[in-house]
């Protein structure tokens, strides 16, 4: 693919995540689900919430990311930009978009460099797990991760939306094997993420085989890169029910922490509200993660971002103060003693 082309495609990823269709459509995150404990006398005041944390040793002054979105067009690099600002202003952490096309091709890089732009910030980069089978290797990560100056990478795995994707990647065969190998080559914090389609609980107890030091569990319910790909394929989504498969937030949430006890989790897909958030932290993430929200706001300025984000912060804290807690460590106690109610609708 030439580099006009890769840029086109980019664009049009973006101009399909815009669209209401890119979204899952019978399929919810399965947070609605949750109860939400309700303490009609709190005992403390909303202003002393503490939703400060640490994640992957860096420090947070509320346990959120903004989610891996876009890189390799000069569009994405307006998105980037924006968005590093915001996770700056705001003490958030941001992870990027998938790296690849920076590597291959130098002129993306660009798109991707937003450390002037948020020089504290928690900086997670991004490349496909289907690269390690094609070439790529320990050496290929560090070097993403040194070009942007990240603190961490995610390695992510999406055979469904390459599945459905032009010349997408479809040999998978033995990636495990090879992530045991390179995993604890990297020098760095590596993530294991899906991109809207969930983990279970068995590819959780493989990727903490392999060594790594956190999963973002990315679970159905919001975004499906399935849908996404159909509508810059045909412009239109095609087997609606293909595109509507995956592990909802809240399941993979439940069968990753059970598979992997201990582990530090991101809870992202579909994650739209600070209740959302404060739901998926009840059901033992230690963040959650945010993207197709901000993608418009970004596109607009860096205020928008920041604005979208200190609304659900407020959400976040409101939701602590009505449920008696007044940290985020005071909800991550009730997590591990006691599993989040299912309302039963």
């Amino acid at each position: 693919m030439t580099g006009e082309a890769t840029k086109l495609r980019k664009l049009r990823h973006i101009e399909a995540c815009l669209r209401p269709e890119s979204q899952y459509q019978g399929v919810s995150t399965g947070l609605e689900a949750v109860v939400w404990p309700y303490r009609a006398l709190p005992e403390l005041d909303l202003e002393q919430v503490d939703l400060s944390t640490t994640f992957l040793g860096k420090p947070l002054s509320a346990p959120v990311l903004i989610g891996a979105m876009t890189g390799g067009a000069d569009k994405s690099a307006l998105i980037n930009r924006h968005l590093a600002q915001a996770a700056q202003r705001l003490g958030v952490g941001l992870m990027l978009g998938s790296q690849r096309v920076m590597l291959e091709r130098p002129e993306a890089q660009a798109s991707f460099q937003v450390r002037a732009w948020a020089p504290d910030a928690l900086l997670i980069g991004n490349l496909g797990a289907a690269q390690l089978l094609k070439g790529y290797g320990a050496a290929e990560i560090m070097r993403a991760a040194k070009l942007i100056g990240a603190d961490a990478l995610a390695i992510h795995a999406n055979p469904l939306q390459e599945a459905l994707q032009p010349g997408g990647d479809t040999r998978w065969a033995g990636l495990s094997v090879r992530l045991r190998e390179v995993v604890p080559q990297v020098g760095l914090p590596l993530l294991l993420k899906e991109v809207g389609h969930g983990l279970s609980a068995e590819v959780a107890r493989l990727a903490v085989g392999a060594g790594f030091a956190a999963l973002d569990v990315a679970g159905a319910g919001g975004t499906s890169w399935a849908r996404v790909e159909e509508l810059v394929r045909y412009g239109e989504v095609r087997t609606p029910d293909l595109c509507e498969v995956g592990l909802p937030t809240a399941q993979a949430l439940r069968e990753v922490r059970a598979a992997a006890p201990g582990t530090p989790l991101i809870a992202s897909g579909g994650i739209r509200s600070g209740l959302d958030a404060a739901r998926a932290l009840l059901l033992g993430a230690q963040v959650v993660a945010v993207a197709r929200p901000l993608l418009a706001p970004a596109l607009d300025s860096a205020e928008a971002v920041e604005a979208w984000l200190r609304q659900f912060i407020h959400e976040l804290r409101v939701a602590l103060f009505v449920g008696g807690f007044g940290s985020v460590k005071a909800l991550e106690h009730r997590a591990a003693v006691g599993p989040a109610i299912l309302s039963g609708r």
